[in-house]
């Protein structure tokens, strides 16, 4: 081998010391946001949702749907006359309010801003909900459920004024967002003596669940790993065998079969709770099994090389599988 070649390697070798040490120090001396960093564009090597916010996308028109601060959708409409199919957008963030040392609008409507645009882009209005959670005054049980149903029930009203196609109307949601999406698809089976229940609530077509457990029973059994807390039995008011009617009539599980197609894309890459991936990939093939055991079109996807919020960015080498999805829902309900 030649000097040149052999001083090339070692430069390299160098290099790769130094970014190697560089990253060890930032994680164990560095702060928050430095660790964030690194540990998102060097270790996972996926989307940091930070990024997401930071590309400070417009927000769509403000519309409230009731007096509270958090009682809201963004409206984005395409260009042109329409009519335009519909997406209502359900965010995530382990159904609280605001996570540790997150900014709040991490767990916001605003995370979903580059998707919202994305879509209208391509002709897909959207509706990003916003709705109280726990750490709001009236969030959790049943007040979470409660906005989502009337947010989605607005787009009534909604529909005439902005040209949307209302027979073209699907809900994306992601993580916990996932969980609540599968559960607007589903609430036309809950009875009418529960506190959900709503008179002719607006019809979906479709839905796609990002990472969102759609059933919350299992999920109670392991959400610390992903939430660093059982935030499930907080936002329910209490354990499965405390409260079971709530499970019943709050997890999209409970009320198969839903009548419209599923499309659930969940990430490879869990992150920070990785070590769940075996129950995660379980929790997702035993509900496929019992919705198509009862009629349902579902489809369960890994992202092999997809982190959490993958699905979100459509900068990521996630985004052509999750938009293929979209198209397939609103062309095949």
């Amino acid at each position: 081998m030649s000097r040149s070649a052999v001083s090339f390697i070692k430069i390299v070798i160098g290099l790769f010391v130094c970014v190697v040490l560089a990253a060890i120090a930032a994680v164990r001396f560095g702060g928050p946001s430095l660790k964030r960093k690194v540990f998102f564009s060097l270790i996972s090597r996926t989307t940091d949702p930070m990024v997401l916010l930071e590309r400070r996308v417009p927000a769509g028109i403000h519309i409230a749907y009731g007096p509270d601060t958090s009682q809201y959708g963004e409206l984005r409409v395409p260009a042109g006359d329409g009519p335009f199919p519909i997406a209502i957008l359900v965010h995530g963030g382990c159904w609280k309010a605001r996570l540790r040392q997150a900014p709040p609008e991490a767990t916001s409507a605003d995370l979903l801003r580059p998707l919202s645009e994305a879509l209208a882009k391509t002709g897909i209005a959207t509706w990003n909900i916003e709705y109280r959670r726990l750490g709001n005054e009236g969030g959790g049980w049943p007040g979470s459920y409660q906005d989502l149903g009337s947010a989605a029930d607005s787009l009534n009203l909604l529909a005439p004024k902005y040209h949307l196609d209302l027979t073209r109307t699907i809900v994306i949601g992601h993580s916990s967002g996932g969980q609540l999406a599968m559960w607007l698809a589903a609430r036309r089976r809950i009875s009418s003596t529960s506190p959900l229940y709503r008179i002719s609530p607006i019809t979906i077509h479709g839905v796609l669940d990002l990472d969102g457990p759609p059933d919350m029973e299992t999920a109670s059994t392991w959400d610390a790993s992903a939430c660093n807390e059982h935030v499930v039995a907080q936002f329910f008011g209490g354990t499965p065998t405390e409260v079971p009617a709530r499970y019943g009539e709050g997890s999209a599980a409970a009320l198969l079969p839903l009548g419209v197609r599923q499309e659930i894309l969940y990430s490879g890459k869990t992150e920070f709770m990785s070590r769940n991936e075996p129950q995660w990939t379980a929790l997702f093939q035993s509900y496929a099994v019992k919705a198509m055991q009862g009629g349902d079109r579902v489809e369960v996807v890994r992202l092999d090389k997809a982190g959490h919020f993958d699905g979100l960015n459509p900068r990521s080498s996630s985004w052509p599988t999750v938009y293929a999805k979209i198209r397939e829902l609103l062309r095949n309900p």
